[in-house]
């Protein structure tokens, strides 16, 4: 309902890392103490795409960013604000005070880092005192840390781009994931008896070092399959640039075209590359899916 009182965090949460979830369960904890909904407030893209003129790539998409927070953190509402001109140059105070007459809120999370308003000058210690002043409630989240680092949606990203997924699902603190609606692809996996499903990373996403990964496909209606997951442009086969993301599903057979699904990738296990002819490459994805299963079998 519309006049819903609401603990709301505030943040752009790109990844949805461990960070994050510091803010997520204080979110929680806070609307449970209060008996009022737990929600998200967020922007459809980077600020930094704005205020300072730079292409951030995301570790998801905004529908991705909102499926993660709803499915690992059970908060159901996520609320998307399109960051704009007009956003960015809107008084910090104002802002503040829209999210009490607009949304309601009677309770607001925010990261040690966060700055809303002209210029960022609405920090999070600026936020506190106008709480306070208002009637709010406040939490400011410290930094976290792993391995002496602080967690970043940055650190992640450098992770994603070398391959070192495992690394990057460390601090995501849940594995990288990919949800789309499965699209026509070539073809070509059935005739060769490795039947794959195509999906495609939304413009402005980061895309993963290009290669084979093992991974698990998860179906819409709940079943798990461990599956080859290919990132990249299908050299063997295509003489196209563009990037798609193909998942030979193990122990699986059906019509999957259309469907919702999500992938997630767990471990980087070699680069894509050219092959002489279509029977050697199907006789590497049937290796990819051996060394898939035996991935899987060693971490139980």
């Amino acid at each position: 309902m519309p006049d819903t009182k609401r603990v709301i965090a505030l943040g752009f949460f790109d990844g949805v890392h461990l960070g994050h979830a510091a803010l997520m369960e204080m979110t929680r904890r806070r609307a449970a103490e209060r008996r009022v909904t737990p929600a998200v407030l967020t922007f459809d893209t980077h600020p930094d795409t704005l205020v300072k003129g730079v292409e951030v790539p995301l570790i998801n998409s905004p529908e991705g960013r909102a499926e993660i927070i709803r499915r690992v953190y059970g908060i159901e509402s996520v609320i998307f604000i399109h960051f704009n001109r007009a956003v960015m140059q809107m008084p910090w105070q104002e802002f503040m005070r829209s999210l009490v007459d607009e949304l309601h809120a009677v309770h607001v999370v925010v990261g040690y880092d966060f700055s809303c308003g002209y210029r960022g000058e609405g920090r999070a210690v600026k936020i506190a005192g106008w709480c306070s002043e208002h009637g709010l409630g406040c939490d400011i989240i410290d930094a976290v840390r792993v391995d002496g680092e602080v967690v970043s949606s940055t650190r992640i990203r450098k992770c994603i781009a070398e391959g070192d997924i495992e690394e990057a699902n460390r601090l995501l603190g849940h594995p990288h994931c990919l949800v789309d609606t499965v699209h026509y692809g070539f073809q070509l996996g059935g005739k060769l008896g490795t039947p794959t499903i195509n999906m495609r990373f939304a413009e402005g996403v980061l895309v993963p070092r290009h290669g084979v990964y093992a991974a698990k496909v998860f179906l819409d209606n709940g079943a798990e399959h461990m599956a080859v997951t290919n990132v990249g442009v299908r050299p063997t086969v295509s003489g196209s640039d563009r990037v798609s993301v193909e998942s030979f599903i193990l122990d699986f057979s059906g019509d999957l075209y259309d469907h919702t699904v999500r992938v997630e990738f767990h471990k980087f296990l070699r680069d894509e590359r050219k092959f002489a002819d279509t029977g050697e490459l199907r006789a590497q994805i049937l290796h990819d899916a051996e060394s898939t299963r035996a991935y899987f079998a060693s971490i139980g």
